[in-house]
């Protein structure tokens, strides 16, 4: 017994050590975390379309590395889609800047599975001075079934010391 509970000691702290290099590495330089993030996100996301001043629709087949033990898409994996391409469609709709996120919001409806590959539309719904909103809709490519809608308000005034 104590000879198991040193093996899993000696592989915990191996894994400590990965994990732990893993993180120095990515720190060394400045954003690459978040690159890694995006890279591992949205890895394989098309834009199909875009309709300048209000419209974004892609396209992402969901990959397994963004789904739970049951073979569907992770839900934090699904929000990071809306945050990104809800962000994205502020470009399409003339603001020279993302923002800052105030609110996210989604329903989620039903789930996607490995391998399937869905269409998210995001339209604008207003941009204003300081704040804009748009709504972001996830949906089988296949079908059209929805499987989650969002909304997402950001402020824009880049210029505020806020």
């Amino acid at each position: 017994m104590a000879e198991q509970e040193q093996q899993e000691g000696h592989r915990s702290k191996d894994r400590e050590v990965e994990v732990g290099a893993m993180t120095t590495e990515w720190q060394l330089e400045p954003g690459v975390a978040s690159k890694l993030f995006d890279v591992f996100t949205v890895a394989g996301l098309r834009v199909d379309a875009i309709e300048p001043g209000r419209a974004m629709i892609c396209s992402f087949t969901v990959p397994p590395r963004l789904t739970d033990a049951s073979k569907r898409m992770h839900g934090g994996a699904l929000a990071s889609l809306v945050d990104l391409v809800g962000s994205a469609v502020f470009f399409a709709g003339g603001s020279p800047a993302t923002g800052v996120s105030l609110e996210i919001t989604i329903s989620y409806l039903k789930a996607a599975r490995a391998n399937e590959e869905i269409e998210i539309d995001a339209r604008v719904l207003g941009i204003g001075a300081t704040t804009g909103c748009v709504t972001v809709e996830v949906r089988k490519k296949a079908t059209g079934e929805v499987l989650a809608h969002g909304r997402h308000t950001k402020y824009l005034a880049v210029s505020s010391k806020l």
